[in-house]
């Protein structure tokens, strides 16, 4: 059941990734919001290269693969993110990044610092994990239409973040993972919801127009 639900959530969260760099790619934008892009990337670069140090397990090496795919991410916020922030020149928009970037590393390491790597790990992936079910709702609302968003990302996510959920939650027994992981369901399938309701209100004018 352990590596059952680790790989599960494994394999969603690569869907999210790569469907994340497809979407940003295809739509000139960047498909997850810029405070969770940042928290993750820092989670799974630190945990990675901690993992290396500490001795590589199968985690470990899931952890480096998802910080590479994390690079694509970046990549697509730094050619077209700054049409997002049309108040911003480039050296404004430049020195957001590198401050959001400078700041997840910080929060990872006080997490650390506070609670050892081990339990660190969780506390930090459930709550950034919250944030960022928040922050793909707030992306909705800012943005016109779907664009850069994609179903299937929003659906990955609750799946990728639903196993752990039963992991730690259920199986080792952490109210604090199965809290956090319960409110990121209703958030995950709020936002889908949404999604699919703004699509096919999308093809219902199309429609209507041809």
């Amino acid at each position: 059941m352990v590596l059952l639900l680790a790989m599960v959530s494994g394999l969603a969260w690569t869907v999210v990734y790569v469907q994340c760099i497809r979407v940003g790619l295809r739509e000139r934008t960047y498909a997850m919001p810029l405070a969770a892009l940042a928290l993750n990337f820092a989670w799974e670069s630190m945990y990675g290269v901690h993992g290396l140090v500490a001795g590589a397990d199968p985690q470990t090496v899931v952890n480096l693969v998802w910080a590479l795919l994390d690079v694509g991410i970046i990549v697509t916020f730094c050619r077209f993110g700054r049409a997002e922030f049309p108040g911003l020149g480039r050296g404004m928009f430049a020195g957001l990044a590198v401050l959001t970037f400078a700041a997840s590393y910080v929060v990872q390491w006080l997490f650390v610092a506070e609670f050892g790597w081990q339990d660190a790990a969780v506390y930090a992936a459930f709550l950034q994990n919250l944030l960022m079910s928040a922050l793909f709702i707030a992306m909705f609302w800012a943005r016109p239409g779907t664009r850069g968003q994609s179903p299937l990302i929003a659906v990955a996510k609750w799946i990728g973040t639903l196993a752990p959920t039963l992991l730690f939650g259920v199986v080792f027994g952490s109210s604090f993972a199965l809290g956090l992981g319960l409110l990121c369901t209703v958030l995950d399938l709020l936002y889908a919801g949404l999604l699919r309701h703004a699509r096919s209100t999308s093809r219902r004018l199309q429609s209507g127009m041809s």
